[in-house]
Order: C-alpha cells, then structure tokens, then sequence
C-alpha cells in the first residue's frame, strides 16, 4: 500500500471520528446510568415503577393477563429468552434450581424472537420446555414496553411493582434473593 493510499486512510478515518462529536461517549463509555429518574409509583418498565399491564398469549393459545395472574402468586418473574444456549442454561437453571423453592411465584419464559404462537411452540418443544410456560409477543411492542432483550429476568410483586429487573440472570442469586425478600 502506497504512502499516499495510507495517509488517505488514516484522514478518513480522522474525519469520520472527527464527525462522531455526539457519539464519543460511546467511544468511552463511564458506566454511569443515564436512565431518567424513576417516580414511584408510575407506570413504566423500570424497577420501583408499576408494571404496565399486558395479556399475552402462550404456546397453546392461552391467554395469560399480568394482573390476573397476580392476584394468586406473590410475584410473577418474566424470563426473556431467545433460545440460544446461553438463554437455555438460564432457563434451565432457573427450571431445575429456582422454581421448585418458590411455588407461589409464577414464572413465564417469554419467547421475544419468534413472532408467533406455532413458530414458539416448535422452539419450545425442541428445546425441551414443554413444561415452562411460554408467552409470545406477536409484535415487539411488548419487547419495547419493558425494555427488556436476551436474559432479562423482571421480578413483579404481587402489587403489581418492578422489584428487580436483572439485564443478565448469571447464576440466579439475585434472583434468589429477590424472590427470598418478597413479603
């Protein structure tokens, strides 16, 4: 490569960096939350805020609506998954290690990726939760309604508040914890 061809290169690139004035800060990010303030008590998908309500269908055409589910459980724990290994050792774990301490506590895998009720059906079965409630969201707005991707786990107490909204289950133990805490 020439040296003009390189010096070319290298001005791009300046000029292009030059023109991610706004953007830098992703450039070096300072991990500080940037997310507006939260007020108790409103709605909004944000711990500390009420839950927006929602009816969603599972697998089997049921229909599943938050608040009536919460009027029988302690708190209802949404686990976002997208079937991939990662999303399948969380789920599992959940299934083998969580579930079974917390029967008052409903737990739903919510199938984010799919878009409808045969196409999650099929992923459910093989990958082998036919014993998990699954709810599928038929567009993203629900996806966009809790902010919520790839092994988010929300923990919604029984009046109906985000208590925890883990972006990354990891091994369960704040999840655990949460769910310990509940009154």
């Amino acid at each position: 490569m020439s040296f003009a061809r390189r010096l070319l290169m290298v001005a791009a690139l300046t000029f292009v960096l030059a023109g991610c004035d706004d953007m830098m800060d992703d450039l070096a990010p300072s991990g500080e939350d940037r997310r507006p303030a939260v007020v108790l008590g409103s709605v909004g998908p944000q711990v500390g805020q009420i839950a927006p309500d929602f009816t969603l269908d599972d697998t089997l055409y049921t229909p599943h609506t938050l608040s009536t589910e919460l009027t029988s459980a302690r708190a209802v724990v949404l686990y976002f998954t997208m079937w991939c290994p990662i999303c399948d050792t969380h789920a599992n774990h959940m299934r083998q290690s969580i579930v079974p301490d917390f029967p008052d506590v409903r737990f739903f895998l919510v199938d984010y990726v799919s878009g409808s009720v045969p196409l999650s059906r099929s992923n459910q079965v093989a990958s082998g939760y036919t014993d998990f409630t699954v709810l599928v969201p038929t567009s993203d707005s629900f996806t966009r309604l809790y902010q919520a991707t790839m092994g988010t786990a929300v923990v919604i107490d029984a009046n109906g508040q985000i208590v925890r909204m883990n972006e990354d289950f990891l091994d369960g133990n704040k999840l655990r914890a949460t769910l310990e805490a509940l009154p």
